[in-house]
């Protein structure tokens, strides 16, 4: 919900596949907007008792979020959409928007 209802939040350390998602997301005119995933965020989730904590300190929450996803994805390029603003309308209009759909759609187009 950092971003709110405008931008979906974008992770992944893989430049190319961020550059080819945001294009879409502009053709699709459902944007997204990058945040950082880096070394710094998956620290947080080193724990004594296991191999790594599902839960890491609450700054930088969605980051630490999308670290430990990509825990999971080993030489696999890899992306996580945080939709937790945009997915839905709140209000007198609430309801779910569709988002990201439109992006995927065109994402999964575009693939030569």
């Amino acid at each position: 919900v950092a971003l709110g209802p405008h931008f979906t939040g974008l992770f992944t350390p893989d430049e190319d596949l961020a550059a080819d998602i945001t294009a879409a997301g502009q053709r699709a005119l459902d944007p997204v907007w990058r945040l950082p995933v880096t070394k710094e965020y998956g620290d947080s989730l080193k724990s004594n008792f296991a191999d790594f904590a599902n839960v890491g300190s609450r700054w930088g929450g969605a980051s630490i979020a999308a670290a430990f996803l990509g825990k999971f994805t080993g030489q696999f390029r890899w992306a996580h959409l945080d939709i937790a603003g945009t997915a839905w309308k709140q209000g007198k209009h609430k309801g779910a928007t569709g988002r990201p759909v439109p992006l995927l759609t065109d994402l999964l187009l575009d693939i030569d």
